[in-house]
């Protein structure tokens, strides 16, 4: 494993997981501090005993410091076909946290989320698309050999 991704796509997803590891960190550590960050309001006070914000809260940066290394990992290894699974997959969760907002089941700050996810997708595919337009030509020239 090397210690810096190897390749274009390989840093769009080395980008993405150091962010989605910090900010579930950020979430573990300081969750008001996570909601703010998010352009949340936390609430002051001691909640209601039936609300579990703060669980779910836990649940998803914890969530997200996994997942975060686990895109260092993939990206440190120039796991490609991790790099490809993951475009359509960040689209769904954009077009799931859009949908989330239009349908008021999250207030509007949430679309920040969803936009996080669908540009990082299209970074990371239009990543793959270079490097596989690139890597053709360079093994059909006789001088790159």
């Amino acid at each position: 494993m090397h210690l810096l991704p190897r390749s274009l796509p390989g840093w769009t997803i080395a980008v993405f997981g150091v962010l989605a590891a910090a900010m579930g960190a950020v979430g573990l550590i300081a969750p008001d501090a996570l909601l703010t960050l998010m352009g949340l309001t936390p609430v002051a006070g001691t909640r209601a005993e039936a609300d579990h914000t703060p669980a779910f809260l836990t649940a998803s940066s914890m969530a997200a410091l996994n997942m975060g290394v686990y895109y260092v990992l993939a990206s440190l290894s120039d796991w490609t076909a991790f790099f490809r699974w993951t475009v359509p997959f960040r689209l769904l969760t954009c077009t799931v946290f859009t949908l989330a907002v239009i349908s008021d089941r999250a207030p509007t700050a949430f679309l920040g989320v969803g936009l996080w996810e669908g540009l990082g997708a299209v970074a990371t595919g239009a990543a793959l698309r270079h490097e596989r337009q690139r890597i053709p030509a360079e093994v059909d020239d006789p001088a790159a050999a």
